[in-house]
């Protein structure tokens, strides 16, 4: 065998074995819960083909039956298969979150370089800005978006996104202060480089640490919170399947003695929400002098 057939194995066994690696030195813990968050995705992307079927199919006469070969979570009131409402409704359950942990990350990041690098009155201005924002209650300006712009899934997101851009700007302005004030951004300055160069090629890689773990745990935060939004019916709109509002549309089946839809929906939301939130911490405390909010 050459060496060049011999390296092939020896580089693809690196590249199978690098995610085994890092799930080990994770511990037991994080690794499972970052194996279900992968899984978990790679359910929401695929859930229409692989639902076994089709989640808004009514039939009234398998209405609120138990688990069974057929239905393996049951149904709803109207006979619809739990099941496959619960793979399909995890994409909006977690496209949702997803799009306010983006806008927020990006935003407040942004904030926070701009911020450590001006500083002088700009981070003052800046500073207070961000104080006056943790003022007002996501859930609340999500409900206000709501009033005004009526039902659905986008009014929420850009509400609760504006509402934890300053959780993100003010972790991320610590750190980021730290990193302004080191030799090597000086160096950096005495040698020429932009403003704009030394932020993105120095300065911002050297605190995505503690932006990717502010970002998990804002994920578990923005999950609780559309989830509560669908609930109370003013987010995603029957019949999309939601997790949230399949906790909430299971409520009246409870009486009648089926409680799986409203069971097996907080169930996925509390798992989900559990395994962000463990990853997140184990990020954070990846962090070298790192603090979250």
């Amino acid at each position: 065998m050459s060496s060049a057939e011999s390296a092939q194995p020896r580089a693809l066994g690196s590249l199978v074995g690098w995610p085994a690696r890092r799930l080990a030195a994770a511990g037991a813990g994080p690794a499972v819960a970052m194996v279900f968050l992968v899984l978990l995705a790679i359910v929401a992307v695929i859930a229409p083909w692989i639902a076994p079927q089709q989640p808004d199919a009514v039939n009234l006469g398998s209405a609120l039956q138990p688990p069974s070969a057929a239905h393996w979570l049951g149904t709803d009131v109207v006979g619809r298969d739990l099941f496959s409402r619960l793979l399909v409704g995890a994409r909006s359950s977690l496209l949702g979150p997803l799009l306010v942990v983006l806008i927020a990350t990006t935003a407040g990041t942004a904030l926070a370089i701009v911020s450590a690098w001006l500083g002088g009155w700009m981070d003052s201005v800046i500073s207070r800005t961000i104080d006056i924002g943790f003022a007002f209650p996501g859930l609340l300006l999500a409900f206000v978006a709501v009033a005004v712009f009526g039902q659905g899934l986008t009014a929420p997101v850009l509400a609760l996104s504006l509402s934890y851009v300053p959780f993100v700007a003010r972790v991320v302005r610590g750190a980021a202060i730290r990193e302004r004030h080191l030799p090597y951004i000086a160096a950096c300055t005495v040698q020429g480089f932009s403003a704009y160069s030394i932020c993105r090629r120095h300065l911002l890689p050297n605190v995505r640490g503690i932006v990717a773990a502010q970002a998990t745990l804002s994920f578990g935060y923005a999950m609780v919170d559309l989830a509560a939004i669908s609930y109370l019916g003013l987010g995603v709109q029957p019949p999309t399947p939601d997790w949230g509002l399949m906790v909430s549309t299971g409520q009246a089946s409870i009486l009648q003695g089926a409680p799986q839809e409203s069971i097996f929906a907080g169930l996925a939301i509390v798992l989900t929400v559990a395994a962000f939130m463990v990853v997140g911490q184990w990020l954070a405390d990846r962090v070298p002098g790192g603090s979250l909010a």
